[in-house]
């Protein structure tokens, strides 16, 4: 054969590198039916104490619309975690959402034929609390089963932004139209959005539930989930963490609308300003999710963690010194970034190193942990305050997240990186 097909080049050619991975078109629809869940779950928490105003004008049973939504984290949250290692995770999912569009869509149907009270949606708060909990935990525990772990932080971190924005953002402002036109409406849509995520469910192919050797009770299935957390050192580390830092950030967000809020307050700002300034966290949240996956990547997993100690000691304590308002609500956006980039690396990590079997325990039992103590912060906050007035509750709780710091002498990119290789 002679001659060649084409002219000889004699510039280089680019040679095309490996494509990114991609996240797929599972993820994709998972993450479609989570931000349209969070979507109806940010109106109904706020719609549904906007409703209960018009059958009391008690502020003790309107705030109990809360509690209603809340208690089943305390009640339900292990045997929870049990079911989501037992069952198919997508059909959990499925199931819990199923349920919170029939709770609402019922009481929808009741308070467009008056037959609507306070009881009523103490009772569907609750039922929808502890689909909740189902719901989210499956949403957590089914991650590894439809991304390569390797994606996992990219994936969370997408979805949290997601669920984030529409819960906090989207969520209640809508809320607050919905009910301008009527409780039976601002009922009815979010009952919608949840039966539209159950339709986006329906869509994800495949089986998602872990093959089990041999049958065990469910409290059989509850203390193994808790002794695997409790004695792998990274992971209890972790948790107890998020435990004392959480307890101290509900301390002082518990009596920081009572500093912030009234001309004679520290920082003198209406209620509407507050609403504003409370957004500036929770911007610096989405911009976090985003951006995690970099940060850990630029400056390793353990310093990104250490940094975000840092930010929330700032956080909790920089009241106490600052009350100008703009200032603090900088102060607010770049912690917000660095509690996501927190959240992203730390729940990537818990889905990397805990067995697919046990992660839905796993994911309770730090949950558990996180939550149980914010109603714990809140009431010490306020005892506080009565005590030692407002600053010294920011001061306090300051100093107590500082010593967090303690527990990043364990948390290490060594000991990630040697609880990974154990994991795999």
């Amino acid at each position: 054969m002679t001659g060649v097909e084409e002219p000889l080049r004699t510039d280089p050619v680019a040679v095309p590198g490996p494509a990114p991975a991609r996240l797929g078109v599972n993820y994709w629809r998972l993450w479609s039916a989570s931000a349209v869940s969070n979507l109806a779950d940010g109106i109904v928490k706020i719609a549904l104490p906007l409703v209960a105003l018009g059958y009391t004008d008690s502020p003790a049973l309107v705030a109990g619309v809360a509690a209603a939504f809340s208690l089943p984290w305390l009640l339900f949250a292990l045997p929870a975690g049990a079911l989501v290692d037992r069952l198919d995770r997508r059909r959990a999912m499925l199931a819990a959402n199923t349920l919170r569009a029939a709770l609402l869509g019922a009481l929808a149907l009741a308070v467009a034929s008056d037959a609507g009270s306070v009881w009523l949606l103490y009772g569907v708060a609750f039922g929808i609390g502890v689909a909740e909990t189902l719901y989210d935990t499956s949403d957590q525990s089914i991650l590894p089963q439809v991304v390569p772990r390797e994606l996992l932080p990219r994936a969370n971190g997408r979805l949290h932004a997601a669920e984030l924005t529409a819960n906090q953002f989207i969520g209640p402002p809508l809320a607050g139209f919905l009910v301008a036109g009527g409780a039976a409406l601002a009922l009815a849509g979010p009952a919608g959005l949840w039966a539209l995520a159950v339709a986006a469910l329906f869509l994800v192919s495949g089986r998602f539930r872990v093959e089990r050797d041999a049958p065990t009770t469910l409290r059989a299935d509850i203390a193994e989930g808790l002794r695997f957390l409790w004695r792998h050192r990274l992971l209890r580390t972790l948790a107890t963490m998020v435990g004392a830092g959480n307890f101290a950030t509900s301390a002082i967000f518990g009596v920081l609308v009572l500093y912030a809020v009234g001309p004679d307050s520290a920082m003198g700002l209406t209620e509407p300003g507050f609403g504003i300034f409370l957004t500036t966290i929770a911007a610096g949240i989405v911009v976090g999710s985003l951006v995690a996956g970099s940060l850990e990547r630029r400056i390793g997993r353990a310093r990104v963690l250490g940094v975000s100690v840092l930010a929330m000691a700032v956080v909790v304590g920089a009241p106490a010194l600052v009350t100008n308002p703009f200032a603090l609500g900088a102060i607010y956006f770049g912690g917000g970034i660095l509690f996501a980039a927190w959240n992203v690396i730390t729940v990537s990590l818990r889905q990397r190193i805990t067995p697919d079997r046990l992660l839905g325990r796993v994911n309770s039992g730090y949950r558990l942990l996180a939550w149980g103590t914010l109603p714990l912060g809140a009431a010490a906050g306020g005892l506080l305050a009565e005590m030692f007035g407002l600053r010294a509750v920011f001061a306090i709780m300051g100093t107590l997240t500082l010593t967090l710091l303690l527990g990043m002498l364990r948390v290490t990119d060594a000991a990630i990186a040697a609880a990974e290789g154990d994991a795999a």
